[in-house]
């Protein structure tokens, strides 16, 4: 439960830096949101780290291709 106590905060510490307009405050709460995520996702279950690791794997992936250009030759 305490996971996602802190994946919520992370989440809405993102969302609280999104919407300030002062630099400071919006590096500052990018920081904290980020320690946040950090100890929310190593307090989760093993089955919800294995699924956002799943879901950057791929999604790493799919960006990886994009910029290979799918094997297709940039001449």
């Amino acid at each position: 439960m305490s996971s996602l106590v802190l994946l919520l905060m992370g989440f809405g510490t993102f969302f609280l830096a999104l919407n300030t307009q002062d630099e400071i405050n919006r590096i500052t709460a990018m920081i904290s949101g980020t320690i946040l995520l950090i100890w929310g996702l190593a307090l989760a279950p093993l089955a919800f780290q294995l699924l956002i690791e799943i879901g950057s794997v791929l999604a790493a992936f799919s960006v990886c291709m994009r910029c290979l250009g799918c094997g297709y030759n940039r001449d």
